[in-house]
């Protein structure tokens, strides 16, 4: 028997890759995404290429804080339920209103409409943004409190908050806070990416602060994996870090980078922008133990699929 997932922001970056690896397990994937202007909307499209003749993944354009849900998760054994609106420092100002609608309010009428309709688990994107700066390091997810320090991290916490409700309710939802995923098909607003583009174009490197502050790195591929698995396992706690457990500064990646490039950056020094936080860590006790997981890929590695992922997507540009 084929088993149907539903995997909510599917043309994004992880969402993508996960269904990738969906349909190559044997899933067959209802795929769902907004296509909001956060990115170009050909970006998104290019991310879904090895979907595009795939007879089991089925493409569906909707807006999971407007759209009628029920029918989308109606007999899926997983939801995997990946669409957020990104980005930290957009979420200040104004625009934090989108960051209300597509994040708290989409998750709270997802959760609302799987426990209605029964399907087997919901597998949720958290995120390392709740911890803020926490006073020590790795951060745990029962001993380090949140302390979001962006507007875009408090939405986060609150649907983390949310999924709590429901699953006293009776939901089985599982959420993940991921920790810096990286790797090919990462948003252009992102900062390796950004990098890459600058050592394959030539062109300056934004760099926000000294360059000092960490982060623990996670490779795509990884990520997927940790939410493979957290889909699966038989009493699965409510939360867990994924993290990549090679934590580096963003200078250490810098000059990873050039050296796998051959070639050196032009940096762009900037002010630290609100919302940004000197370090990431991630305490993976508990993934590695109850889901049997851990990380596979080391950073220098992970750095150099990214960066040969855009040399071949700018080749493919120009051609």
């Amino acid at each position: 028997m084929i088993r149907t997932a539903v995997v909510t922001g599917c043309a994004g970056f992880i969402g993508s890759h996960l269904s990738e690896r969906l349909v190559a397990e044997g899933f067959r994937v209802r795929g769902v995404d907004a296509f909001t202007p956060y990115y170009d909307r050909a970006d998104k499209e290019a991310n879904l290429a090895g979907l595009a003749d795939e007879p089991r993944f089925e493409l569906l354009e909707l807006d999971l804080a407007a759209a009628q849900l029920e029918s989308v998760v109606a007999g899926a054994s997983v939801v995997f339920h990946l669409a957020a609106q990104p980005g930290v420092r957009a979420s200040f100002g104004a625009g934090f209103g989108d960051y209300v609608r597509d994040n708290v309010l989409a998750t709270q009428r997802l959760f609302e409409s799987v426990l209605a309709t029964g399907p087997g688990r919901v597998v949720w994107a958290s995120s390392s943004s709740v911890y803020g700066d926490a006073a020590a390091y790795p951060c745990h997810e029962t001993g380090t409190p949140p302390a979001p320090r962006s507007p875009y991290g408090v939405t986060k916490r609150t649907c983390e908050d949310l999924a709590g409700v429901y699953r006293a309710r009776g939901l089985d939802a599982v959420g993940l806070r991921y920790f810096t995923v990286y790797g090919p098909r990462q948003r252009p607003d992102m900062a390796v990416r950004r990098l890459c583009e600058a050592l394959v174009e030539g062109t300056a490197f934004p760099l926000y602060g000294d360059g000092s502050q960490s982060r623990d790195f996670t490779y795509v591929g990884d990520a997927v994996e940790a939410t493979l698995r957290a889909a699966i396992a038989p009493r699965p706690a409510a939360i867990y870090n994924v993290g990549g457990g090679e934590e580096a500064t963003l200078e250490r990646a810098i000059a990873m980078l050039e050296a796998v490039a051959g070639r050196r950056v032009v940096l762009d020094r900037r002010a630290a922008q609100p919302g940004d936080v000197r370090r990431t860590g991630a305490d993976t006790t508990l993934a590695r133990g109850a889901l049997g997981w851990r990380p596979e890929t080391n950073l220098r590695d992970g750095l150099r699929r990214e960066l040969d992922w855009v040399w071949s997507r700018r080749a493919r540009v120009a051609a």
